[in-house]
């Protein structure tokens, strides 16, 4: 709940300028935004990447290695799935593929949903919902929890840049409407907040209604999404306490003791289709990541250096002269180099810690304490570039007031954290 508006102000800055919330990064002081996302998402590039892509791995682990005995270890898996996913990216036939995954992440929720019912947690014990305990030991649990769910902040920029990309609704739009000087064009080396802005009382009516209705079914399908993740967490929560509580959930193996809920409630052919489900939405994050984190890092330069300027864009269609492709320094080249990075990053770290349940707690807790900063960002970008006046796209006086409250709680969660597991072992209380 307190994440929700760290992620649609981005959905909302996009939609209602065209432009990604990089763009607007680049307006700051020595652009050191820019530079924080760049270093952070170099970081996530291996360490994020790790923790998603052997999340994968233990799941074709379990299927081959444990179930059939195949003699391949987990960094083995997790180097096959990481070729499959630069693969399919770099050769851009990935729509079958998200197709399938988003039928087989449907098999593992209505799955989930089955189990649940047919041993739903006591209604009794819901009350610990509400109470606030921090175990001993616990820390790297709570903060992968806060950074994981339902993802990583900094996947409100990768979501900027998507929808730049898409060229649906503003982002459409606004390269006609700069062409026919309604608004002024935005120049990242002599940025302006005021370049970003488009006064929609410019536009013609038919081109304002379908931008705003463009944003308002979109914001619609993304607060849907943003619930059905909620419920998924609950559910595999309550799940875990009933069927997994007090077992140890660790070791190369751990796709196995997640499966046995299916096994011990329902029956074994349960558990298949959880398999084919747990895979689906596993590969597909990990997929996803290869792609938003080089597409971020190529955005940082796009905006930092003047040669990467010159040759922006990833999308074959930008590819007008051979430089696009030969220049090293080219956005499309370096996010190229970025993917080949986090593949190569990522596998030996899955190699060098092949424990699952460790990489991604630690995987999730750097996406929780790198977040507040791109969460406050987002909420002062949107919040001075949209134009007040514009009520469908500016944020309405419950969004600002919950969104900075949010920010608030979630930034103040961040601090404490860091308090008792750097500062009070460091410098003592």
């Amino acid at each position: 709940m307190f994440k929700y508006y760290g992620f649609e102000m981005a959905f909302r800055f996009t939609n209602a300028t065209g432009k990604s919330l990089l763009e607007a990064y680049s307006t700051a002081w020595k652009k050191w935004p820019l530079w924080y996302v760049l270093i952070t998402t170099l970081v996530q590039c291996a360490i994020g990447q790790a923790g998603r892509l052997i999340a994968a791995a233990a799941v074709a682990y379990y299927v081959f290695s444990e179930a059939f005995g195949l003699p391949f270890s987990l960094e083995v898996y997790g180097l096959a799935l990481g070729l499959l996913c630069v693969a399919i990216l770099l050769r851009g036939g990935y729509k079958t593929v998200e197709v399938l995954t988003k039928i087989l992440a449907g098999i593992l929720l209505l799955s989930s949903l089955a189990v649940y019912v047919v041993s739903p947690a006591p209604l009794a014990e819901m009350g610990h919902f509400f109470l606030v305990e921090i175990p001993d030991g616990s820390w790297l649990v709570i903060a992968a929890f806060l950074g994981l769910l339902p993802t990583g902040i900094d996947v409100s920029l990768q979501a900027s840049e998507w929808g730049k990309a898409k060229k649906a609704g503003m982002a459409l739009v606004r390269p006609e409407l700069e062409r026919a000087g309604l608004i002024p064009t935005f120049d990242p080396f002599s940025p302006s907040m005021a370049d970003l802005t488009v006064d929609t009382s410019r536009m013609s009516p038919h081109v304002r209604e379908y931008s705003r209705r463009w944003f308002k079914i979109g914001l619609w399908d993304f607060r849907f999404g943003h619930i059905i993740s909620f419920l998924i967490a609950a559910i595999f929560l309550l799940l875990s306490a009933v069927w997994l509580y007090p077992s140890p959930v660790e070791g190369r193996a751990v796709m196995g003791e997640i499966a046995g809920i299916f096994t011990r409630s329902v029956g074994p052919w349960m558990m298949f289709i959880f398999i084919f489900g747990a895979f689906a939405a596993t590969f597909s994050t990990a997929f996803n990541y290869f792609d938003g984190w080089p597409r971020i890092v190529g955005a940082c330069c796009r905006n930092l250096f003047r040669p990467t300027a010159r040759l922006s864009g990833i999308a074959a269609e930008y590819h007008v002269t051979d430089e696009y492709k030969k220049k090293w320094y080219s956005e499309y080249n370096i996010y190229r180099m970025t993917m080949l990075y986090s593949l190569v990053a990522s596998v030996v770290l899955i190699a060098g810690v092949p424990r699952p349940v460790f990489m991604v707690l630690v995987a999730s807790a750097l996406a929780f304490f790198v977040a507040p900063v791109i969460y406050y960002l987002n909420l002062y970008y949107c919040m001075k570039i949209i134009p007040k006046e514009d009520k469908v796209f500016y944020p309405n006086l419950f969004d600002r007031w919950f969104g900075w409250f949010s920010l608030v709680v979630f930034g103040g969660m961040s601090l404490i954290l860091i308090f008792w597991r750097l500062w009070v072992p460091l410098f003592g209380s």
